[in-house]
């Protein structure tokens, strides 16, 4: 093959990886809760797409597919591991979808992080099979194929999601009245408003704060409306003085940016039902908080 073949041939490569990119990223990114974690599984995919044989391939993005839902698949089974270590509770890297709300995807499903927190709990191949479906709406002989199983397994491990989701989780509520309630938490979080906040919260709501030991957060998480409230007045004194915030969109949802100074220190969010806030979710790692941080202006 002649050298400006070679040229043609891994200028098609690049162009085929780049059409395929935000599909690849919102797969990775779904299967692993992890922006991180994602990108590096588009940097081994690209490298083996780059080095194999690339001519023998008909759909270039139907491999591709395939490839980064496996790879992911490799990596999510490591992190069950990592995570089981993981210094209090772990929540899903916060991503910027105000560009792209759906990330990548067909449907905007399974990219709110109580979903991915909650998917967390699946299997890594159940998680993978109700992702390809639910977000990407690939039918169930492609995602047996992707998944090297059999259809009617494929059909089981969707439904196996589908119910762990429908059993953990209440219907939602539209997207102005989840901005409502957390209007109002973020007043009464900052103004220590014990009535207010119990006010706005589920009977049953976990609050959940992920600092991965690097800083003064609860290491496991806090359960029931009372205690709750009484938390978040508790540590209202020594958080709220000094900062600013900013209203973003994490994940499909409307959340608060907390920032002292320049530097990002937390990330609000909450899940929301007719029940009120089921879920209060303080990403304060500062790994996970930086990338989005700069993603967004100040």
């Amino acid at each position: 093959m002649h050298k400006s073949d070679d040229a043609d041939s891994l200028e098609k490569a690049t162009r085929d990886f780049v059409a395929a990119r935000p599909q690849l990223f919102g797969i990775a990114y779904r299967v692993l809760g992890s922006a991180a974690e994602a990108e590096d599984i588009l940097q081994e995919a690209w490298v083996k797409w780059q080095q194999g044989n690339r001519a023998e391939v008909i759909e270039p993005a139907a491999y591709l597919t395939t490839m980064t839902t496996r790879l992911a698949l490799n990596t999510a089974r490591s992190a069950r591991v990592r995570r089981e270590k993981y210094v209090g509770p772990w929540l899903p890297e916060p991503v910027d979808t105000s560009a792209d709300p759906q990330l990548g995807a067909e449907r905007a499903e399974a990219v709110e992080l109580a979903v991915l927190h909650l998917l967390e709990r699946l299997t890594p191949t159940e998680r993978a099979a109700y992702v390809l479906r639910e977000a990407f709406d690939y039918p169930y002989g492609r995602i047996a194929e992707i998944l090297e199983t059999s259809q009617a397994n494929a059909r089981q491990l969707v439904s196996r999601a589908r119910r762990h989701l429908a059993a953990e989780r209440r219907e939602r509520v539209s997207r102005s009245a989840h901005q409502r309630l957390l209007e109002v938490f973020l007043t009464a979080a900052r103004t220590g408003d014990l009535r207010a906040l119990e006010d706005v919260l589920a009977a049953d709501v976990v609050s959940y704060a992920d600092g991965g030991g690097a800083r003064g957060a609860s290491r496991i998480p806090v359960v029931g409306r009372t205690r709750v409230a009484r938390y978040v007045v508790a540590f209202a004194p020594r958080f709220w003085p000094r900062t600013r915030t900013q209203w973003v969109e994490a994940n499909g949802r409307p959340a608060v940016l907390v920032r002292s100074g320049e530097d990002a220190v937390a990330l609000l969010s909450v899940d929301v039902s007719a029940e009120g806030i089921d879920r209060v979710m303080w990403v304060l790692n500062p790994a996970k908080l930086a990338p989005f941080a700069a993603s967004v202006a100040a």
